[in-house]
């Protein structure tokens, strides 16, 4: 799951392409389960669905799910769009943009949300800096995964909550591998930076000025499974299985971060075990998503808010 929103072009693709193909039905591969493909990208916000699988919550729930492992969130969003997979996991703010161009997808499940007490993200600067407060930023190069992205919003927040002006700064994009050595290097005065690169960046001398996520909400969903509001009406039962499955997979892994993590690794291929990790909430809540919401549309990356619970599949 990319944090990259969909651009405009990307979601009429998505309209005149996609959102029209037929639903792929489940298949039943037994009596007992029933097949699903699940679009999933091995990142620790992410990450239920894979821990659902190695754990056997999908199965508890008579579930026989194959997990297509895709590059970003546009590209698992094509896919449950067009059909090629049942559901898939994306960040929050690329579903509230569909959902603002008309696509028609709705959350079944939460993965991963920021928390305060655990934070997962940082702005970022060079250990030497001058930079010490959000107002030294005005001005200033900052790099982020993608512009109009969560990234961006929450660092903007961030900053403008803290004595800032982001409508100073200039913002450009690098890959979060691509941060920490970018300003190391003098390419960006700052940079918003995601674990497992946090731990990696700190420890090449840079420090960090802050929690960019602390300025949304103290906890706030930053990711979730969906599928097409077709799906959804043609197989509720299978909808709430899964839900069901999610739920028990993020119980599981807030209280196994360690266990966790080695599931996660295994799929990702990542050498760095992170001091911080998402935590999963255990249900959809509104409450939780309405302010991320609000803040796109007060960057101008959503034309307007719009009420969370509209992106909820019924029952879940």
């Amino acid at each position: 799951m990319s944090r990259n929103t969909m651009t405009r072009a990307a979601a009429v693709g998505l309209l005149a392409g996609g959102c029209a193909a037929a639903v792929v039905a489940p298949r039943r591969a037994s009596a007992q389960a029933t097949k699903l493909r699940v679009a999933g990208i091995p990142i620790d916000i992410a990450g239920a669905c894979y821990y659902a699988q190695d754990q056997g919550f999908f199965a508890k729930y008579g579930l026989d799910v194959e997990i297509v492992q895709l590059a970003n969130g546009s590209v698992v969003a094509e896919a449950v769009a067009g059909g090629s997979v049942d559901i898939g996991n994306g960040n929050t703010l690329a579903i509230s943009t569909a959902h603002e161009h008309g696509i028609p997808f709705q959350l079944i499940a939460p993965s991963g949300a920021y928390n305060r007490n655990d934070p997962t993200s940082g702005v970022i600067v060079q250990g030497n800096s001058p930079i010490k407060t959000a107002a030294d930023l005005n001005g200033k190069v900052i790099a982020v995964n993608g512009l109009r992205t969560i990234a961006e919003i929450q660092t903007r927040a961030w900053m403008d909550k803290n004595g800032g002006n982001s409508s100073t700064a200039q913002w450009i994009e690098m890959t979060f591998p691509e941060i920490g050595p970018g300003i190391a290097a003098g390419r960006a005065a700052a940079g918003e930076i995601e674990e497992p690169q946090l731990d990696a960046a700190l420890a090449l001398g840079l420090r960090s000025l802050g929690s960019p996520g602390d300025a949304i909400a103290p906890v706030w969903i930053e990711g979730g499974y969906f599928a097409t509001s077709d799906f959804v009406k043609a197989h509720p039962d299978v909808v709430k299985k899964v839900a069901a499955a999610i739920r028990d997979a993020n119980d599981w892994a807030n209280k196994n971060h360690a266990a966790a993590w080695v599931i996660l690794a295994k799929y990702s291929k990542a050498t760095i075990t992170p001091k911080h990790r998402a935590f999963y909430p255990p249900k959809l809540d509104a409450a939780q998503l309405q302010p991320l919401i609000d803040a796109a549309a007060h960057y101008g990356v959503l034309k307007a808010s719009f009420p969370a619970g509209d992106l909820f599949a019924p029952g879940v």
